[in-house]
This record gives C-alpha cells, sequence and structure tokens, in this order.
C-alpha cells in the first residue's frame, strides 16, 4: 500500500544522519536517481546507464555523445560529494554556498555565447536571459533577493518545512539568478533544505516536468504556492514509495 506524505516524513525521522557514512547509505540510490532525472529535465540526452557508470565507477565506456553531457553528471557526483558534510554539519544556505553548488554543477556546461559575454559558473548573471514566460529580474537586483530569501528561510520558526522549501525554489526559480543552470541549483537547494531540517529529499522525475513547469508559472501569476506544495508531497510520495528504486529496462536504452 502507498504510504501518505506524512508517513513517510514519519519514517524517514526515524532514522538519523549523524555522519556521512548515514548520508552515503540513505542517498545511495536516491542521488543516482536524482542526478539522472534533475539533468534529464534540462537535457535530454541524459540517460541512466551513464549516470549509475560515473557515480559508481567514476566512468563511461565507448562514449560517443556530447561530452557536455558527461560533465553534466559529473558535477552531480561532485556537487553530492561537497554537500555531504554539509546535510550533517547542518549548514544553513547562504550567498556563498548558493555559487558554490552553482560552480559544482555548470564548471564546464557553458556555451561559448554566455562564456565569450563574461557569464561565468559560480558568479550571477551580468545579463538579461528570455527563459520560459520571463527574463528573471536584472542583474542588479538579484544579489539582495537571494539574500532576502536565504534570510527568510534561516529564519523560519514553523513547523512546515515543506512550505519553507516550496517558498524558497519557487522564489529562487523567479529570480532566476544565473545565466544558466538555475533549474539543477534550485531543485539541489530545495532537497538541501530539507535534509537539513530531516526532511525527505524529493526526485522531481523527467516524465512530470511539464507538471513541475506549470506550477511554477502559477505561482509566478499568482505568488499561490498550495499547487507547488501539493505538486512536491507527490513527487516525495513517488520518490520513497518507489525506495528510490532504478528506472525501467527500456529508460535505461533511452
Amino acid at each position: 500500500m502507498k504510504l501518505s506524505y506524512l508517513e513517510i516524513v514519519k519514517k524517514w525521522q526515524s532514522t538519523s544522519m549523524e555522519t556521512v557514512a548515514d548520508v552515503e547509505q540513505r542517498l545511495q540510490n536516491f542521488r543516482i536517481l536524482f542526478a539522472y532525472h534533475s539533468n534529464k529535465i534540462e537535457n535530454p540526452d541524459t540517460n541512466y546507464h551513464n549516470t549509475r557508470e560515473i557515480f559508481e565507477n567514476g566512468k563511461v565506456i565507448n562514449y560517443t555523445g556530447d561530452l557536455r553531457t558527461l560533465f553534466e553528471i559529473e558535477n552531480q557526483k561532485k556537487c553530492f560529494e561537497f554537500l555531504r558534510d554539509k546535510i550533517v554539519e547542518k549548514e544553513k544556505i547562504t550567498l556563498e554556498l548558493i555559487k558554490r553548488i552553482h560552480k559544482l554543477l555548470m564548471d564546464g556546461c557553458y556555451d561559448e555565447s554566455r562564456y565569450q559575454k563574461g557569464e561565468r559558473p559560480g558568479a550571477f548573471k551580468k545579463y538579461e536571459y528570455i527563459t520560459g514566460d520571463g527574463i528573471g529580474l536584472p542583474p542588479d537586483e538579484i544579489e539582495e533577493e537571494i539574500l532576502f530569501i536565504c534570510n527568510a528561510v534561516s529564519d523560519f520558526k514553523g513547523k512546515d518545512i515543506l512550505t519553507a522549501a516550496s517558498y524558497f525554489h519557487l522564489n529562487f526559480e523567479s529570480i532566476h539568478p544565473f545565466a544558466d543552470g538555475n533549474g539543477r541549483v534550485g531543485r539541489t537547494l530545495m532537497n538541501y533544505f530539507l535534509m537539513i531540517h530531516n526532511y525527505p529529499p524529493a526526485i522531481i522525475y523527467e516524465e512530470d516536468k511539464d507538471v513541475y513547469y506549470m506550477a511554477l508559472a502559477a505561482f509566478d501569476k499568482t505568488e499561490n504556492m498550495d499547487g507547488f506544495k501539493k505538486f512536491i508531497e507527490e513527487q516525495t510520495i513517488k520518490t520513497w514509495s518507489k525506495t528510490a528504486r532504478k528506472p525501467s529496462i527500456s529508460k535505461k536504452l533511452l
């Protein structure tokens, strides 16, 4: 029988993550699936087999695709390894942490046009870029607004951690602080915030990305978080009801 969101939270909180070994054991399958789906939302050339090989063996044999795809997967692995200690230490989200996560996730992955404009992984954007329904905030407003949402969630005293995590992710994506990689960074930060508050992280599944985008767009138009929060609850149930199960064979061969 499928568990409810609250049952999954209770089960998650029944086991502590006090050491790096605890983090690695708890997230052994999750880390690979999260990397696979988070990358595939942005890059359809991502596949599960290559993601697993890089996480478990550090290499892919006989690869003939775009090297950027491998960089993106390797970067996810490096980012997870960077965050392991910080999850244990429950380090707060800061401006510096956000930039470091972006540098790790996007190193070697900026396209030539952005690079020629002076954009760099780990630094907020210098120019405005049209994405989806908008362009985010102008570059000169980014740092102040990112600091505001960091402080807002750091000072959060309520019990509804999922609301705080949703607030951060929705506002982060609306600000769109980087020239590229905002989705990957935002999903990573949301899960990081959940875990340092002893809540289960969620995989946003690539096959559900249209619903994900609609929930983001609904917030941009109404500032109502209810739809997004419900979506994350559903994705959390999907993630942990499957116990971070591997994709089917057919997906591996995509």
